[in-house]
């Protein structure tokens, strides 16, 4: 097995802050002793392929230079090549794949489970110093199967209202930065839009045909950076955390906004959350997801999870 880590780096990450600060904080890594080769990105679902050709060549130990798309992609291009080995469980082997962050982009939601620090900085300094020390630990991954294929993600899926704010921005205000998103959320509270995505977890005989305002499928606490939509979410359970948001109204949100960031949106009364081993959609059609940040619209089918598929630099 090859111990070198890749470093698959999105230099336009940021808005090209990447670029401009990756070669002095790899440097520090090959001072720590850490063996580093790199590969740079140059189109959406590079960091995919690079990856899935590098775990072909005997290269298991990956770093995500960029932002969450960049792990999201990495972590697409790792499965399903290694996936007999890791989802067969227990104890990791040299088959599993091991992934380390490096947060240049826009920002690690994953990561910030593990950072007791709110700022990019403290995010980055965090990931440094887990390389640094070597230190990693199993990880899930979650794999949606959909009508044409599937989808693997460390992180979340959502459709419903976090769905609508992601894919109205990333379609129409993608260049206008926060004041795209909060434009964004506007738009979507003032057409609240409150239907069902009938679901069913585990031995249920029923689906879930009520309205709601969204639906979560976690496997970590954040999304956004510091928005704790799972709150008890936990990485290596070998479980989803499934969060509800019934049909609030639009002043009932607007009230309850701020507690989308401190987790205590799970208390309220039209809230709902568990932990589940398996989930299954009925939905009419495709619908617009957010998965780990990425806006994809897709028919789902079904979540399951493939526990410690994968070992995180955290």
């Amino acid at each position: 097995m090859n111990e070198t880590f890749l470093a698959i780096i999105n230099p336009a990450a940021g808005g090209g802050r990447c670029r401009e600060r990756v070669a002095a904080v790899l440097d520090r890594l090959r001072a720590a002793g850490i063996a580093l080769e790199t590969s740079e990105t140059n189109a959406v679902g590079h960091a995919t392929q690079i990856a899935r050709n590098a775990y072909g060549c005997g290269y298991r130990k990956f770093l995500a230079v960029g932002g969450d798309g960049t792990s999201y992609e990495i972590v697409n291009g790792l499965f399903p090549d290694s996936l007999p080995a890791a989802a067969s469980g227990g104890t990791p082997n040299e088959e599993v794949a091991t992934l380390g962050f490096l947060p240049l982009g826009t920002g690690n939601s994953f990561l910030r489970d593990f950072v007791d620090g709110v700022s990019s900085k403290d995010g980055l300094e965090h990931a440094l110093r887990a390389l640094e020390a070597r230190r990693s630990r199993p990880c899930d991954v979650l794999r949606l199967t959909h009508k044409d294929g599937a989808i693997y993600y460390t992180n979340l899926l959502s459709v419903g209202f976090t769905a609508d704010v992601a894919a109205l921005r990333h379609r129409r205000f993608r260049g206008l930065g926060q004041f795209g998103y909060l434009l964004s959320i506007f738009l979507c509270l003032a057409r609240l839009d409150r239907r069902p995505f009938p679901v069913r977890f585990d031995e249920q005989q029923r689906f879930d045909s009520r309205p709601c305002l969204f639906l979560t499928f976690n496997n970590s606490k954040f999304t956004g950076g510091t928005m704790m939509i799972a709150p008890d979410a936990l990485t290596d359970d070998g479980l989803i955390e499934y969060v509800r948001w019934g049909p609030i109204g639009r002043a009932g949100l607007i009230r309850n906004l701020a507690t989308l960031y401190d987790g205590t949106h799970t208390r309220h009364p039209l809230a709902e959350r568990r932990a589940v081993g398996r989930v299954e959609f009925q939905l009419d059609g495709p619908v617009d997801v957010m998965i780990d940040g990425e806006v994809l619209t897709l028919e789902c089918r079904g979540i399951d999870v493939l526990p410690s598929a994968l070992r995180v630099v955290v």
